[in-house]
């Protein structure tokens, strides 16, 4: 096997996406980092839920709010959480309630009217992350979605989405930390033009 052209193929792929997304999906983004934005001037928290590697992604793009995203930006903290539930309580969770619950009863646990939940699922298909994105809207709280394929079941539930145009889950996860990337610096910027944030 060529390993470098493999590499290629590899790299040339996820550009592929990529470029779909800033072709045609930028006004997606901008309306997901404005959402995040108001949200949070308005005192609320972003959640966000994942399996796998979305779980991963998930946890990344809330360390990126809470921390921060560039070291040049030394900003105060924003209120974020990955619903990335320990062990006790998620074995708990799939035991007596079944897994596809689990962060359907965290949000009910941690979200409040007027926070923000953001479903990752490379498919749209994962159902506690629908069960999730469910729950959250019947709550009151604004719910996005980064999600592939044809967005699934929990497009229905989405306020907002971006929906990544590939069944490679590798590709949509890839698409999805650089769009969350661009939701972050630009959330920063809209709240440092209304003077919540300073640099």
């Amino acid at each position: 096997m060529d390993l470098e052209a493999r590499v290629g193929e590899i790299l040339s792929a996820s550009l592929a996406v990529q470029q779909r997304v800033l072709e045609r999906q930028t006004r997606e983004i901008a309306a997901i980092a404005e959402a995040v934005a108001t949200t949070l001037q308005a005192g609320g928290t972003i959640l966000l839920c994942g399996n796998g590697g979305s779980a991963a992604d998930a946890q990344h793009l809330a360390a990126e709010f809470v921390v921060r995203l560039h070291p040049s930006f030394d900003r105060r903290s924003l209120p974020a959480i990955a619903l990335a539930p320990d062990a006790p309580l998620l074995t708990a969770a799939a035991n007596d309630l079944g897994f596809e619950r689990v962060f359907e009863r965290l949000v009910e646990a941690l979200g409040h009217p007027g926070d923000l939940l953001v479903g990752l699922s490379t498919s749209g298909r994962s159902e506690n992350v629908v069960r999730a994105l469910a729950a959250a809207r019947a709550a009151g709280l604004r719910t996005v979605g980064l999600l592939g394929g044809d967005g699934g079941r929990a497009l229905a539930h989405c306020e907002l989405a971006l929906l990544i145009e590939s069944d490679d889950p590798g590709r949509v996860q890839e698409a999805h930390i650089v769009a969350g990337h661009a939701v972050v610096e630009c959330a920063e910027a809209l709240l440092v033009e209304a003077g919540m944030l300073r640099r």
